[in-house]
């Protein structure tokens, strides 16, 4: 699938934040997701945070960083999650991340900047940004109009926030029982980088300030503890699979076939393979590793997704539908799914049915910009055209554009039964479109 000139194949696709220069993209898959959440569930316990309220969110980055922007969410670039070693340094990002949200350091920032004469227009970039962290699925963008410099200024942490993070972290991974000590390795990545410019450090060193205080207060406490506990099989499992099909994903085929030989689990080994025949448009070889993938594991629905991705993307509409249908069942409150099983019902030319998918998929997972683009197909081939209307204003609205998003919203209202909840949601755009041509004219 080509989005935004980046070819990633469907389940597996690209979320644009941005359309200026700098702009943060999500890659979004229920897999690695899941994946993320199993590693990130003992922490955000211990810290006190939901594990179903903050989501973690994989950022199309390369390089080492993660982050935070409000409650919701922790941000993580799929660069760090690659070069992770051992799940404890991966958790120990995590870890620190929470600490960031359970001490209120993002809360007190989004304070300060909404009431800085200098952060004009961050307040909705980061209303823009909490939508998307609270919801949203493969292709969902969110635009916002703020210059680099203040979001690199807004995502910077002050030393203080940095060592209480620390500290804060280095107790949850101890409750989780997960080795502190991957704290230790992560500062070691960094070590030696504060004498270097700002320009020349890593992007997790200039939003996570490193002192040798902090080195050796982290040392000293690993140290105090002893030898900690082993690693986690479950952790451990976990972070191959997430590893192994964000690789196959982003790295060269040829490069995932080389490597899969040294894959520790079976069953990750052949859904690397799958993947990788598929990005090189060997249907036949794919279909050889998923059904072996799938006898081995029937119950999987991640890996149910995965053959209906590689069946839709071969246009083999009907068969996708039977195994996303299979997918849903195992895992019927994942909205990724459903959205991918409504998309897939839509193509093989049944919209009333792709319509309750869908529906139900909203419903789980509200701020959805690719799911709203399906729902409008729908729609319109339903006859439905005030809420095909409706949903294109809505889409519009989520990804930032108001200016685009009002004459969709004015057209659903003059459709749709006035005082209706749908007719009510079309005002709320149009009056929030008509709001922002008002600031403009300021």
């Amino acid at each position: 699938m080509q989005t935004q000139g980046l070819i990633l194949v469907a389940a597996l696709t690209l979320t644009p934040f941005a359309a200026q220069a700098q702009s943060i993209r999500l890659l979004r898959d229920a897999d690695i997701e899941n994946g993320l959440t199993e590693l990130a569930r003992p922490i955000l316990t211990a810290a006190g945070l939901s594990p179903r309220r903050v989501r973690i969110l994989v950022v199309d980055d390369s390089s080492f960083n993660a982050f935070v922007i409000d409650h919701r969410a922790i941000f993580v670039n799929y660069g760090l999650i690659l070069k992770a070693e051992t799940p404890e340094m991966l958790q120990a990002v995590l870890a620190h991340e929470a600490a960031h949200i359970a001490n209120g350091h993002i809360g007190r920032r989004i304070q300060n900047m909404r009431s800085a004469s200098t952060a004009a227009g961050l307040g909705t970039a980061l209303g823009m940004l909490a939508a998307i962290a609270g919801g949203g699925e493969a292709g969902a963008g969110v635009a916002f109009g703020v210059q680099s410099s203040a979001l690199r200024n807004f995502l910077s942490h002050t030393r203080a926030e940095e060592s209480s993070a620390d500290r804060s972290a280095i107790g949850f991974l101890t409750a989780a029982g997960i080795n502190p000590k991957g704290m230790v390795d992560l500062h070691r990545i960094f070590a030696g980088q504060e004498a270097l410019s700002a320009s020349s450090q890593d992007p997790y060193m200039r939003s996570h300030p490193l002192t040798r205080d902090r080195m050796r207060a982290a040392e000293a406490y690993v140290a105090s503890a002893g030898d900690g506990p082993a690693t986690n099989p479950e952790a451990a499992y976990w972070l191959a699979r997430v590893q192994g099909k964000l690789s196959a994903f982003t790295r060269a085929p040829s490069w995932t076939k080389r490597r899969s030989s040294s894959e520790t689990y079976a069953d990750v080994k052949r859904m690397r393979l799958a993947v990788a025949q598929h990005r090189q448009h060997n249907f036949g070889r794919a279909q050889k590793e998923m059904q072996a993938l799938l006898a081995s594991r029937p119950k999987d629905a991640y890996y149910h997704e995965l053959w209906g991705q590689i069946l839709y993307e071969n246009r083999r509409w009907a068969a996708a539908v039977a195994a996303f249908g299979t997918a849903a069942k195992l895992a019927p409150n994942e909205p990724l799914i459903l959205a991918s099983l409504g998309r897939a019902e839509l193509a093989a030319g049944n919209p009333r049915a792709a319509l309750k998918t869908m529906e139900k998929a909203r419903g789980l997972d509200f701020r959805n910009a690719t799911l709203l683009r399906d729902m409008s197909l729908a729609y319109a081939q339903t006859k439905q055209t005030g809420m095909a209307a409706l949903v294109t204003a809505e889409r519009y609205a989520l990804q930032g554009r108001l200016k685009d998003a009002g004459p969709h919203a004015k057209r659903a209202t003059g459709l749709l039964a006035k005082g209706s909840p749908a007719w009510r949601r079309a005002q709320d755009v149009l009056i929030a479109f008509e709001q922002d041509e008002k600031r403009k004219q300021k």
